[in-house]
């Protein structure tokens, strides 16, 4: 009888990616970057309303990622001293830097496409709808991702998906019925 073959490997780019993917998963980072993403959203929500500039949004969504970055490390650095009555030491804030560092992506992301409108690649409309809907998507990659992680199959877990961004849809939705 003839040896069955072995699958292909999978490539040590993907690999590598797929070792990525689950460790940042598996890390606090995943609720930081959903928060940060979660305001990311907000705040292009409201500037579509009366757009500025393509550089204009991109300097806000940076400067609200450093604002809110620095207001999370502050206040863990805040909460730390109050709860162990002790100064919080250098790898602790290190630590805490990354955390917080992984909000201020989530809300900076969507830079890219305003990026993108700044330098004539894409209109500010365009750069307005993919920010939007890249965000929903985020949101409801990691919503699928903690619920197939949880436990849950399949459709539970596309179901908790939709549902969460539905959510963001129904912000979106009402954001644009307002105005």
């Amino acid at each position: 009888m003839a040896a069955e073959a072995e699958p292909p490997a999978r490539s040590s780019l993907t690999a590598r990616i797929g070792r990525a993917l689950e460790e940042h998963l598996g890390s606090e980072r995943v609720a930081r970057v959903t928060y940060g993403a979660i305001i990311g959203e907000a705040l292009i929500v409201v500037l579509q309303a009366h757009p500025p500039s393509a550089v204009v949004v991109v300097g806000t969504l940076l400067s609200t990622a450093a604002a809110v970055s620095l207001a999370e490390l502050y206040s863990e650095v805040i909460g730390h001293q109050t709860r162990t009555r002790s100064h919080v030491g250098r790898h602790h804030v290190r630590h805490l830097a990354g955390e917080v560092a992984a909000v201020g992506f989530g809300i900076a992301f969507p830079c890219v496409f305003f990026i993108a409108a700044a330098v004539g690649i894409i209109d500010l409309d365009a750069a307005f709808h993919a920010a939007k809907w890249s965000g929903l998507a985020l949101i409801g990659f990691y919503g699928f991702c903690a619920a197939r992680l949880a436990g849950d199959r399949l459709g539970s877990a596309i179901l908790q998906a939709v549902a969460v961004m539905a959510i963001g849809a129904i912000v979106i939705g009402f954001k644009a019925v307002v105005h």
